[in-house]
């Protein structure tokens, strides 16, 4: 029954206004409301709520994420954006391709909730 619903995403930040630029004006989100509650932005329809509190610490591991098809494309236009891509000990490039050909990047939000795109093969 969940599954036919929209999910929503869920983030914290430090700073709501630092948080509505990189959102808005780096990846390209439409801003939707901000109230005591929620910074709340879209993507196609999919709701993220970003929620403001004084001791916000990330995550070590992707809390948001999407599938892509053209990631070496939509890797340089967040490059042209100022999105600076993690390179991690396990890997040597930005762009991580898996043993079975999906290909992943990670960078990190203003407040470093790590996010990532990816492509999958077959998908």
């Amino acid at each position: 029954m969940l599954a036919a619903n929209k999910l929503i995403g869920f983030l914290t930040t430090r700073d709501y206004e630092r948080s509505r630029k990189f959102y808005e004006e780096v990846l390209g989100f439409k801003f939707v409301s901000k109230d005591q509650f929620a910074l709340v932005m879209e993507t196609e329809g999919n709701m993220i709520r970003i929620v403001e509190i004084k001791e916000a610490s990330p995550a070590p591991y992707t809390v948001l994420g999407w599938e892509v098809q053209k990631i070496e494309e939509i890797a340089a236009w967040l490059k042209e954006r100022g999105v600076v891509f993690e390179k991690y000990p396990w890997m040597q490039q930005e762009l991580w391709t898996a043993p079975g050909g999906d290909k992943v990047a990670w960078f990190k939000d203003p407040d470093g909730n790590v996010l990532s795109i990816s492509q999958h093969v077959g998908r």
